[in-house]
């Protein structure tokens, strides 16, 4: 007799995530995304391959906006939207079950500022909903950008995080889609380890980059004083 051991619920500071029926759970990635980005003056939002919803409701904790999530797995689709429900903020949050490139097709919609969490893994052999939620077998760089090019306002920003190991590509597609990078923060695990993932704010036409760094541990479970600041309003640990 085999059992299935149900992911536990993941309690921030403000809400609460389910992730018993999405295939990626709440990870680091989600959360530095949701911390780093900055949406104090943001008033409409979207969200593309939203998984929880985690990145949605942490930028709801920090602002007044309206934020559309875009989720194409049915069963994620539907816990984002409990998870939505759930919150404090349920009257601001949507989750569309679709894919991004059908949604910008068909959309009339505009934003002044797009985030994603997007799969960057290469396609697998084997499809599960796992390995299609983290490899680019939905989602491409390509579909991705031209998505973003069609719905983000022309003053609006876009921000990814993603591989550092990839980020002369993402650099490059996005220029393809007259996106340039405003904001570049490297991300390590601890001062002895490589950079591993990149976090990117983009903008229309060149813009003057600003770069930074950012070390989540000093050893293991001591987080470093920067990253506790950066999410001290979300993690219960801090």
């Amino acid at each position: 007799m085999t059992f299935t051991l149900k992911a536990k619920p993941f309690y921030f500071k403000q809400f609460t995530i389910h992730q018993d029926r999405c295939a990626l759970k709440v990870g680091t990635d989600g959360v530095l995304l949701g911390a780093w980005t900055a949406c104090k003056n943001s008033n409409l939002i979207l969200d593309i391959g939203a998984g929880t919803g985690i990145i949605s409701l942490m930028l709801s904790q920090r602002s007044g906006a309206t934020i559309t999530a875009i989720e194409i797995d049915k069963d994620a689709s539907e816990q984002c939207a409990d998870n939505f429900k759930n919150s404090p903020w349920s009257n601001r949050l949507t989750v569309i079950q679709q894919s991004v490139q059908k949604y910008s097709e068909n959309s009339t919609d505009s934003f002044d500022l797009i985030v994603s969490n997007p799969p960057f893994h290469s396609i697998q052999k084997t499809t599960t909903q796992r390995s299609t939620a983290r490899s680019e077998q939905e989602l491409n760089l390509s579909e991705l950008f031209k998505a973003v090019h069609s719905l983000l306002l022309p003053k609006g920003k876009f921000c990814i995080i993603f591989p550092f190991s990839r980020i002369e590509e993402l650099v490059q597609f996005a220029k393809g889609f007259q996106l340039y990078a405003a904001k570049i923060c490297s991300v390590k695990g601890n001062h002895s380890s490589e950079i591993k993932r990149i976090l990117v704010e983009f903008k229309f036409g060149e813009q003057q980059l600003v770069e930074t760094n950012l070390t989540i541990e000093e050893d293991r479970h001591n987080y470093t004083s920067e990253y506790r600041e950066l999410c001290a309003d979300y993690l219960t640990i801090f």
